[in-house]
């Protein structure tokens, strides 16, 4: 027969530890996996942001908890404008508001009119509001659309009831599913006057983006340029912890998860001792015994692997369905988080299982057929 059917039929004879060993094997795939899903979707969700303003390099205050608690000033502004290299930089103050229970985190984004242009901003019906009006606000398409509104209706938001003068597009789905105001207006509800959140920077023509970022981090070192999504991961340090966690857990997971296979292997050993020491005895060899044991632990580890990424699904629905996370994660499933649930699997399954599969390959067939 071979070793496989073997290894089949011994995983499917001892239901209640296989069952076990799978469930073990997928809770802690369900975790690596669920944490590694949350915290790119929390990435992609924060770094839409960037691609909003079709600029070469972005930036934000250095050391920032969240990039929406960056503050760079009026003057710090101008420096980054005459710095050479620089074709434009727009300041933009980002905000997040409650409007409802369905839309807890609602996007404001407080630009100059003269900016919106190089911001990429296109309005697709009605006109921009003015620089200095204080009750008047656009709508990106994608939130008009979920609002219902049109131009000249009414929008409650910012503190006051604003008249939506025009709806915009940017091309992006995070942005067309915000509003703009005015930026003196953005400012001055929320206590900030002369601040922006953050600044999009276009570089001259020619001018390599590389030697523009590192003239403004010489001359503003309180600042971050961030070019890809992984700078801005290193920047918002909400990210670092959810990612640092996902690593944790995955150590953390693949230890335990061994010691709990390794455990109850080793119990199975004693159990099948005399099993072991029959295979032996009629001619079956020491690697063949130890195939036989790492193997079922091989197939239980693909069964988990398995029932671990359906859970991970399950929970990261589940996750984006709570009120704090409405609007705020997206699960970003990728074949690496998947690839990373197989792998924990596997290498918790074999670390568990070596031993016991060691111990019984080099046991004696005499002394197997002796045990009681």
């Amino acid at each position: 027969m071979p070793i496989i059917s073997v290894v089949l039929h011994n995983v499917w004879k001892k239901k209640a530890r296989s069952l076990g060993l799978a469930l073990a094997i997928a809770f802690a795939v369900m975790t690596v996996v669920t944490l590694s899903v949350v915290g790119d979707g929390l990435e992609q969700s924060a770094t839409a942001i960037l691609k909003v303003g079709k600029a070469n390099f972005t930036i934000v205050q250095k050391g920032v908890p969240d990039i929406l608690n960056s503050t760079i000033d009026q003057g710090t502004l101008t420096r980054i404008r005459e710095t050479p290299g620089v074709a434009s930089a727009v300041g933009v103050l980002v905000e997040t508001e409650k409007i409802n229970a369905a839309n807890p985190v609602f996007i404001e984004v407080g630009i100059s009119p003269s900016d919106l242009k190089p911001f990429g901003v296109t309005v697709v019906a009605g006109h921009p509001y003015s620089a200095d009006a204080t009750n008047q606000m656009m709508l990106g398409w994608r939130a008009a659309q979920h609002f219902g509104i049109h131009v000249g209706d009414k929008f409650k938001a910012n503190g006051t009831v604003n008249t939506v003068v025009g709806i915009f597009s940017t091309g992006n789905s995070f942005g067309d599913d915000a509003s703009m105001f005015p930026l003196p207006a953005l400012q001055g509800y929320n206590r900030v006057p002369g601040i922006v959140t953050m600044v999009f920077v276009k570089t001259v023509p020619g001018v390599p983006v590389s030697s523009v970022t590192r003239r403004i981090s010489r001359n503003l070192p309180e600042l971050s340029t961030i070019t890809t999504a992984s700078q801005f991961g290193r920047a918002d340090l909400t990210l670092v912890f959810v990612k640092a966690a996902a690593t944790g857990s995955a150590i953390l997971a693949v230890v335990i998860g061994a010691i709990i296979v390794g455990n109850t292997m080793l119990l199975s050993l004693f159990e099948r001792t005399r099993e072991f020491g029959l295979l032996r005895a009629i001619g079956w060899t020491k690697t063949q015994v130890l195939s036989l044991v790492m193997g079922e632990g091989l197939v239980l580890a693909l069964v988990g692997a398995g029932v671990g990424v359906g859970l991970s699904f399950a929970a990261a629905v589940a996750l984006e369905h709570v009120p704090a996370l409405i609007g705020v994660l997206h699960a970003h499933f990728t074949t690496s988080a998947f690839w990373r649930g197989l792998l924990t699997a596997l290498v918790m399954t074999l670390l568990g299982t070596f031993y016991p599969a060691l111990r019984a390959a080099l046991r004696s067939p005499l002394d197997a057929l002796g045990h009681e």
